[in-house]
C-alpha cells in the first residue's frame, strides 16, 4: 500500500470511529434487525445457494419449493441464488439470470410467495467470470467446450482459474468492463420489478468481481489492475451504480472473499478497507465470506464457525453491520455469534438443505418458541 493510500486508511478510520460505537452491541438471534425501511424477524438469512436448475436462466417450480419452504421455516431474508446479469456470466448452463424481461415474471411469483409468510425476499446478483462456462457439479464441473455448449468467458487477466476450469477469459477491455458495469445495472432494475425487498451484489469467491480486486488473478497494468485503488476500482463503481437506481429505502450488500487464504493473496486488511469504502457508497451490509471457491486450497481451516471472525473484525474496524457464514449449524453457535456482538446476521446454506425449519426449531431449543411459529396449516396439528 503506498503512502497515500495508507493515509487515505488512516483517514477512514477516523470517519468510522463514531459509527463503530453506533453499532449496537449485542441482541439476540431472534430480536428483530431493521435496515433501511426493511426489518428482518430475526437474525436468520438463507444464503444464496445455486440449485442449477433453471433453464436459458428461467426460474422454475422447483425454486418456488426450495425457497418457499425456508420462508415456512422461519428464516426472516431468503437471498435467491447467483444469478447471472448476462448469459455469459453464469457459471453453468442451468444458472438462473435476470438479463431478459422474460425472467421476472417466475420470481415474482416467488417472492410474492416469501412475502406472505414473513420472510424478506433477496436476489444475489453475480457475474461467474473465468469461472463461467462449466458443467454443473454433478456432472464434474469442468469447462464445457463449444461441442458441449460452452461459451467464452471473460476475466481481468486471460489466466484459467484451474482445476477443472481450464478454459483461459479473454482479458476484458474497457468496453467490456463498461457493458458489464450496465448489465448489473439492468439485472437490479429488474430485481425490482420481481419483488425484491434485499439486494446483495456478488463479489467473492473467484467470480468477475473478486478476480479483479485479487493480486492473483489480477495482472492488469491499466486503471483496474496494480495498486489497491485500481484493483478494487470495478466493484466500487459496479456497487455504486447499482445503488443509484436501487431504492434508498431498500438494504443493499456485498459478498466479499476476505481472505484468499495464501501468501500475496486478498487479506482481511483490504476487505476492512474495501468495507469501509463500499459504506460511504450507501452498502449496508457485508456477507463476510472467503477464498475463491477453490475447496483443494490447503491453507483452508475448513470448521465450524471459520469465517466468523472476518464478520467480526469488518463490524468493528470499518463500522458497518456483517452477515457471518460458514460451517454455523447450531442454533446456540448462531445465538452466540449474534449475542457477543460479531455479526448482525447469520447466514445459513447446507443446514437449511438438511433442515428446511431450522429457524423455528432453533426458536424452541432457545425458548423463543413464540416468536417462531409454524403457519397455521402445521402449527395447528403440533401443538
Amino acid at each position: 500500500m503506498t503512502t497515500s493510500e495508507k493515509q487515505s486508511k488512516t483517514d477512514s478510520n477516523k470517519k468510522n470511529d463514531a459509527a463503530r460505537s453506533a453499532l449496537k452491541p449485542r441482541a439476540n438471534l431472534f430480536e428483530p434487525l431493521k435496515i433501511r425501511d426493511i426489518t428482518l424477524r430475526n437474525r436468520i438469512a438463507v444464503s444464496p445457494m445455486c440449485q442449477y436448475s433453471s433453464n436459458n436462466g428461467v426460474a422454475s417450480d422447483w425454486h418456488l419449493v426450495h425457497l418457499g419452504s425456508r420462508a415456512i421455516g422461519g428464516a426472516s431474508l431468503i437471498i435467491a441464488e447467483a444469478t447471472g446479469v448476462e448469459a455469459r456470466g453464469r457459471i453453468t448452463p442451468g444458472c438462473a439470470g435476470l438479463w431478459d424481461d422474460n425472467q421476472i415474471a417466475p420470481l415474482k411469483r416467488i417472492t410474492n410467495f416469501l412475502k406472505e409468510y414473513g420472510a424478506v425476499p433477496g436476489i444475489q446478483l453475480a457475474h461467474a467470470g473465468r469461472k463461467a462456462s462449466a458443467a454443473v457439479p454433478w456432472d464434474g464441473g469442468a469447462s464445457l467446450s463449444a461441442e458441449e455448449g460452452g461459451w467464452e468467458t471473460i476475466g481481468p487477466s486471460a489466466i484459467a482459474f484451474g482445476g477443472r476450469l481450464t478454459r483461459a477469459p479473454k482479458e476484458m477491455s474497457i468496453a467490456d468492463i463498461n457493458q458489464v458495469k450496465k448489465a448489473f445495472v439492468s439485472a437490479t432494475e429488474r430485481a425490482l420489478a420481481a419483488g425484491y425487498e434485499f439486494l446483495e451484489l456478488h463479489a467473492a469467491h473467484g467470480y468477475l468481481l473478486h478476480s479483479f480486486y485479487s493480486p492473483l488473478s489480477n495482472k492488469r497494468s491499466d486503471q483496474y489492475g496494480g495498486s489497491f485503488d485500481n484493483r478494487i476500482r470495478l466493484t466500487l463503481e459496479t456497487a455504486a451504480e447499482m445503488r443509484k437506481v436501487w431504492p434508498q429505502n431498500l438494504p443493499m450488500a456485498v459478498r466479499v472473499s476476505c481472505s484468499d487464504w495464501t501468501e500475496d493473496g486478498w487479506s482481511i486488511d483490504d476487505s476492512i478497507e474495501l468495507s469501509r469504502r463500499l459504506k460511504e457508497l450507501g452498502i449496508d451490509l457485508i456477507d463476510c465470506s472467503s477464498s475463491n471457491g477453490d475447496r483443494t486450497n490447503k491453507t483452508v481451516p475448513f470448521g465450524p464457525g471459520f469465517q466468523v471472525p472476518f464478520a467480526e473484525a469488518i463490524r468493528r474496524e470499518a463500522g458497518i453491520s456483517t452477515g457471518a457464514v460458514g460451517f454455523i449449524t447450531e442454533a446456540a453457535q448462531a445465538d452466540e455469534i449474534i449475542r457477543n456482538g460479531r455479526a448482525d446476521i447469520v447466514l445459513l446454506a447446507r443446514e437449511f438443505l438438511r433442515e428446511p425449519y431450522w429457524a423455528v426449531n432453533a426458536g424452541h431449543k432457545l425458548k423463543y418458541a413464540e416468536s417462531t411459529k409454524l403457519p397455521v396449516q402445521y402449527d395447528f396439528y403440533l401443538k
